[in-house]
């Protein structure tokens, strides 16, 4: 269990840091996306983005 809470942690760090790349691609930016300023910063929390993200893996791990 603990090495799954790992493997999220580091993928969504991951995804956190190639968010600006990504969101040129409309990635991050999706409705169920949530973003916020907190102390003159802007943090993304992106649901639905991993959502399509993992579902594309998903597919594409299927069909190969």
């Amino acid at each position: 269990m603990i090495r799954w809470v790992f493997v999220i942690f580091v993928v969504l760090v991951v995804f956190a840091n190639l968010l600006p790349w990504l969101q040129k691609l409309g990635i991050g930016k999706l409705p169920g996306d949530l973003r916020f300023r907190l102390f003159g910063r802007i943090y993304t929390i992106p649901f639905a983005s991993t959502i399509l993200l993992s579902l594309g893996a998903l597919l594409l791990a299927k069909f190969l």
